[in-house]
């Protein structure tokens, strides 16, 4: 019998190596990993400085409570602002993207007393209460979760923001937004749309948070992909590459927003082991320069793909990358997976995301556009001959 909870649509390969951009089958099946679990692999698998940091922190201690002081979160937060260049705000530590979603929802709220939450469609924030009651997708929305207080307007339609903030503005006490939809397909932000919502939340009082769960962490080939806008938000949120694994989460909070004791809490959030995890993806980003490195990559493998006839709508910045697949081309990313041994990510209905490491060096980025091509020509060379 299968004790667990059956919620997921699962492959049939175990996982059991990893190391940079390559993870290995329990048969000795080598794969590409394009995709790094949902954007979470950051630095690459089983980075020997990630390794060798949490294996001395567990010598020492794993964990303790908030109830006491913990050094290494006051060195995490030094450093995540100096690397981001947010040096004034302040560090909330969690578990999770949906967590710190939830956080920030709430920590705006404290901060004006307003109830009203602008999402957009096709978001995705999380999966606890409010984050899921801020996510575009009624099938994970349960009855419980539904609130009115959760307004979703179009993506990128700076008119229909506008007329919303002028006839509610007082009402609204936050603006969430994703600067790269992820789930929702790789969609990028306008650089005006979201500088219009800076504004807009400075002109009547709203909190802008900038989701950057999947598209922070230099995946964009800038720290926060917001900073493309020019403009700084409120509060960021933050999680999957944080830890390149280890569960960690955090919100970055602007200095106008007061802490207070017991408005937010958590009993692991910033324990002993998560922090040192990501202290190790922080040092491993600056000493090899990831995010400039994910520019570039980013830049030569979007580049490579225009020139693949077969794929459509190509989008992204950084290594964070999108393209729909045509009804003809519907294996594709089946076939790479079981026939090329290549790991890539999906949205409905027909996008193939590619999230690799930001440490994935050319050569991998030549062998997965090499397997593309070859199997792109062999699924339409079938197409042709039915």
């Amino acid at each position: 019998m299968n004790n667990l909870f059956n919620v997921y649509p699962i492959n049939d390969i175990t996982i059991t190596k990893g190391i940079g951009s390559y993870v290995w089958d329990d048969n000795g099946v080598q794969y590409l990993d394009m995709y790094g679990g949902h954007a979470v692999i950051s630095i690459g698998h089983t980075h020997p400085h990630w390794v060798q940091r949490i294996e001395d922190q567990l010598h020492k201690i794993a964990f303790y409570s908030n109830s006491i002081k913990i050094p290494l979160q006051e060195e995490l937060a030094a450093k995540l602002c100096q690397i981001s260049g947010k040096t004034d705000y302040q560090l909330f530590l969690c578990n999770s993207g949906a967590e710190a979603n939830e956080n920030a929802m709430k920590l705006a709220s404290f901060h004006n007393g307003r109830k009203k939450i602008i999402a957009f469609k096709k978001s995705f924030h999380g999966r606890t209460s409010l984050a899921v009651a801020a996510t575009d997708n009624q099938k994970i929305v349960a009855p419980v979760n539904e609130t009115e207080n959760i307004i979703f307007l179009p993506f990128n339609d700076e008119k229909a923001l506008e007329k919303y903030f002028a006839e509610n503005g007082k009402e609204i006490s936050s603006v969430i937004i994703e600067g790269i939809q992820g789930v929702g397909g790789i969609r990028i932000a306008d650089e005006s749309f979201l500088q219009k919502i800076r504004s807009l939340c400075d002109k009547y009082g709203a909190i802008y948070i900038a989701d950057s769960v999947q598209c922070g962490y230099g995946r964009s080939g800038k720290f926060f992909s917001h900073d493309y806008a020019g403009v700084d938000a409120d509060i960021y949120t933050m999680a999957k590459g944080m830890g390149n694994g280890f569960p960690i989460g955090g919100v970055l909070i602007s200095p106008k927003i007061e802490a207070k004791f017991g408005m937010l809490g958590t009993t692991f959030g910033g324990n002993h082991l998560a922090c040192a995890a990501a202290l190790a993806v922080l040092e491993v980003i600056e000493k090899e320069n990831l995010i400039e490195q994910a520019k570039l990559r980013g830049t030569y493998l979007f580049n490579r793909l225009k020139s693949i006839d077969g794929i459509e709508n190509l989008r992204g910045k950084g290594l964070m990358i999108g393209f729909d697949v045509p009804d003809a081309l519907k294996d594709l990313r089946k076939n790479l997976l079981f026939n090329h041994h290549i790991f890539t990510g999906a949205a409905n209905p027909n996008v193939i995301r590619l999230l690799p490491s930001l440490a994935i060096a050319k050569k991998q980025v030549d062998e997965f556009l090499d397997v593309l091509k070859e199997e792109i020509a062999t699924l339409s060379t079938v197409v042709t001959e039915s």
